[in-house]
């Protein structure tokens, strides 16, 4: 696909000839205005469909090249990092703002990292979650870098992801207060980024063995971890 066209945030669809675009919503939170804005952009250029994804955005699908930039113009939204090697999304459950079964407050936690790392360049795609409680409702056990929420605190976990070669993630540290847990995250991008390793964050794992790219993570890492 064409550089110009990435850098619009469109995405080629199964027919070769429409695209998606899918504007950014942090967490999967929005507000009428800017549902207002999809679905009149849907209507205005006669878009095939609208899907909600996994990444917790909404895409409109079947537009026409020529129509992106106009389509862009009108959502007046920043586009949502569905391609390319970068930070993709950070998945949010409800937490301790909305459910009655949040340990911790994922909503504000998941919205500073999105604010921090969303669409950040990386060596490979990489993607993250932050789950309010132990049900994870955000697939933290299918993300590179994610947190669990649980009475303790937070529990940091690495090296999940879906597709061909799946891989659940593992637990690298617990009992985390919310500054701890952000610290630790931001050391993992870092070190990913400063590695450069071509693959998921779990396949490096798999390659270094966990009990090693613990010791080296943690023993680089010059936080705070508590007790």
């Amino acid at each position: 696909m064409k550089k110009d066209i990435l850098e619009k945030g469109a995405i080629l669809q199964r027919d070769k000839d429409t695209f998606a675009v899918a504007p950014h919503i942090p967490g999967g939170i929005t507000n009428p205005d800017q549902l207002r804005k999809i679905a009149n952009v849907a209507e205005k250029y006669n878009a095939q469909a609208l899907k909600l994804t996994s990444a917790q955005r909404i895409a409109i699908v079947g537009l026409n090249e020529g129509e992106l930039d106009a389509i862009w113009q009108d959502l007046d939204e920043p586009a949502g990092a569905a391609i390319g090697m970068c930070v993709r999304s950070i998945k949010i459950c409800p937490g301790t703002t909305f459910c009655k079964r949040g340990q911790q407050d994922s909503v504000t936690v998941g919205l500073e990292m999105d604010k921090a790392y969303h669409g950040l360049a990386m060596p490979w795609k990489f993607k993250m979650g932050v789950s309010g409680c132990a049900n994870d409702c955000s697939e933290v056990c299918i993300k590179d870098v994610g947190l669990i929420g649980t009475p303790k605190g937070w529990k940091v976990m690495v090296g999940g992801n879906g597709g061909a070669a799946s891989r659940l993630s593992t637990p690298l540290a617990e009992g985390l207060d919310t500054e701890q847990a952000k610290a630790l995250v931001d050391h993992l991008v870092k070190w990913f980024i400063k590695n450069d390793q071509k693959g998921r964050l779990g396949k490096f794992i798999e390659k270094m063995g966990f009990d090693a790219f613990k010791e080296e993570v943690l023993g680089s890492f010059e936080g705070d971890l508590g007790a």
